[in-house]
């Protein structure tokens, strides 16, 4: 039998009947779509979800970058299992999805994305909005997503939908190959009406795979575990995608092995753990650092080993290091020339695990001693970071931290991407949870915290969800408050006002850039932007979006401020201003180099000197064969 239907109204109703399934484990693979209209989707996809809404949930955005973000926010929250679709006109509605597409694909992260494309039949070319390129007929806007896609097709026949969107949901739910997922759809083949075989719409079950490790590979890397004296986890977050937390626990408690985390990492084990020993590489603890220094087996459980987490090939330095890569992804279990151990996290851990009981493998006592010592010496570090000895001052960022670090327990959830935040957080936040730290820093996207934060909370509703956010992000993307005030999504916004580009700008200085153009400032009279601090109120920027905001002033102010929100029910704001004098303590300084390359020749003092640090920074890279 066959139903008629148009394609977007097939479409619609394929993907409201598809499943994920792992460890028995059911959940509905698209559990929303978010959407903005114009031509390109106003009849299609836009009539679909009106006709179907009682099978496909609809949430209303403002930016469409921000529904990316959102919809990515989403899929972190719920592992991966579970994802959310996005439609958009076409032109610059399409356009706005590549940075949200290019930030899911570098993370890993599944989302479905819909763009509304130009006529397939032509009747009138050009029409509205369309990208004329003369030596190629075929060539839209929505071209600009295929290299930040994992899959991309243009369905210009209702026919072709079929197989597109069965590959779609494949790679969506492939944990080796996910990302962003694009079916550019033309508006006129949108609306067409087609006769779909009835099977086309029944229930569809995706089992997520849990491959454990070869034979041969995991013999060898139980003999490197083994050969090991001073071994050390690099925990990525595909611990975090797999739920290995428990496996990890195990595994570093029977072996006393340390184990430090990226950024996407972060609490994999809790910060109380004996083993964990905090984040690892650019932004990392000296405890974490000073480990990977002497390492001579770095043992990388679903990380990327970014630039950040590698010092830019200058953290891992003894002569002998070798590297074990635990991967799910082949390409990520052969880097660093690395053993790989192409396997599911958590089934390759417990397959590590059984191997090495029965010798009761441990490190050595010493070496437990050792990172136990600095672990507490680094947790003292943190203490006096958060003490704000007088609570009518102005907060410095790390005591902002700190405050909220004291009030938070193990089901709040905080979001961040960009800024001086993460290098912060990586550093000083206590992990409680296994879900509780989620900072996107694969594509370290400003205008993130915001969204993303909407699509954990509709991920995790009976959490508190804080997005922590700089004023240089807050200016990228606020739209999305609007959309948490309409749908009464209670996310916790605490926004830090210290007037610039801060991490940015402290970058400068290092380089030799003298952080130009990184302050928000008038010009003063030599044309600089150093005159006073703009007048800018984000504070009441935010009331008028819908939000309700908490001024907080002073560190006792700010106590309050965040009990309130944290009990409040609708979208609340926290915003404070923060002490960023060079009198006052901030959080550590970075425990390892990152290569940001200065200016070879320069008259500058400033650069001059930064280029003579750099080269000798440079000196101690080193490519592990």
């Amino acid at each position: 039998m066959t139903i008629r239907l148009t394609v977007a109204q097939a479409l619609v109703r394929f993907l409201a009947a598809q499943h994920t399934e792992r460890d028995g484990e059911r959940r509905r693979l698209i559990g929303a779509t978010w959407g903005i209209f114009g031509h390109g989707n106003v009849a299609g996809l836009g009539q679909a979800l009106v006709e179907y809404a009682e099978v496909m949930p609809y949430h209303q955005g403002r930016n469409e970058q921000a529904m990316v973000h959102a919809a990515v926010g989403y899929a972190r929250q719920s592992n991966r299992l579970s994802a959310h679709a996005v439609t958009t006109s076409i032109g610059p509605g399409a356009t706005n999805l590549v940075t949200g597409a290019a930030l899911a694909t570098v993370n890993h992260l599944p989302v479905l994305l819909l763009p509304g494309d130009v006529f397939a039949a032509r009747p009138a070319d050009p029409v509205l909005q369309q990208l004329e390129v003369p030596y190629a007929g075929d060539v839209s806007v929505n071209d600009t997503l295929r290299p930040v896609s994992r899959y991309f097709d243009r369905i210009t026949r209702p026919e072709q939908l079929v197989p597109a969107v069965l590959q779609a949901v494949r790679v969506l739910t492939d944990p080796v190959e996910t990302g962003a997922v694009t079916l550019a759809l033309p508006q006129d083949v949108q609306a067409e009406a087609h006769d779909w075989p009835e099977e086309f719409f029944a229930e569809r079950v995706w089992a997520v795979r849990r491959p454990g490790a070869d034979p041969a590979e995991l013999a060898e890397a139980v003999r490197a575990v083994r050969r090991a004296r001073r071994p050390l986890v690099v925990a990525g977050g595909g611990v975090h995608h797999s739920r290995a937390e428990e496996a990890l626990a195990e595994f570093a408690a029977a072996t006393g092995i340390p184990v430090a985390s990226t950024q996407a990492g972060k609490g994999s084990l809790r910060h109380d753990h004996p083993q964990d020993v905090g984040g690892v590489g650019h932004t990392g603890t000296a405890t974490a650092d000073e480990l990977a220094r002497t390492a001579d087996l770095v043992i990388g459980v679903g990380t990327r080993y970014t630039d950040f987490t590698t010092a830019s090939g200058t953290l891992f330095e003894n002569p002998g290091v070798r590297f074990l890569n635990l991967n799910i992804a082949p390409f990520d279990g052969h880097k660093l020339a690395g053993l790989p151990l192409v396997a599911d996290a958590r089934s390759g851990l417990g397959d590590m695990t059984e191997a090495l009981a029965p010798h009761g493998h441990r490190v050595d006592g010493s070496y437990v001693t050792e990172y136990t010592e600095d672990k507490e010496r680094w947790e003292q570090r943190v203490d006096a970071c958060f003490e704000a000895d007088e609570p009518d001052v102005r907060p410095t960022q790390p005591q902002v931290i700190g405050v909220l670090d004291a009030l938070a327990d193990e089901s709040d959830i905080i979001v961040g991407a960009a800024g001086s935040l993460p290098g912060d957080l990586h550093k000083l936040w206590r992990t409680r949870s296994r879900d509780q730290y989620h900072l996107e820093y694969g594509y370290s996207c400003m205008g993130y915290e915001i969204p993303a934060a909407i699509g954990v909370k509709l991920a995790a509703p009976g959490r508190n969800v804080w997005a922590l956010v700089g004023d240089g992000t807050y200016l990228m993307m606020p739209t999305e408050i609007v959309t948490a005030v309409q749908e009464g999504v209670a996310i916790k916004v605490l926004l830090l006002q210290n007037h610039g580009y801060a991490s940015i700008g402290g970058l400068s200085e290092s380089v030799g850039g003298e952080r130009f153009g990184t302050a928000y400032r008038h010009r003063a009279a030599d044309g600089t932007f150093t005159g006073a601090p703009l007048p800018v109120d984000l504070a009441a920027n935010a009331a008028s979006l819908g939000m309700r905001v908490l001024r907080a002033r002073t560190v006792r102010d700010l106590r309050a401020a965040l009990a309130e929100a944290r009990a409040a029910d609708t979208p609340t704001c926290v915003y404070v201003e923060t002490e960023t004098s060079d009198t006052v303590s901030g959080a550590p300084p970075a425990q390892a180099w990152w290569d940001v390359p200065v200016a070879e020749t320069a008259t500058r003092s400033s650069a001059v000197k930064a280029r003579e640090l750099y080269e000798r920074h440079v000196s101690t890279r080193r490519r592990h064969l």
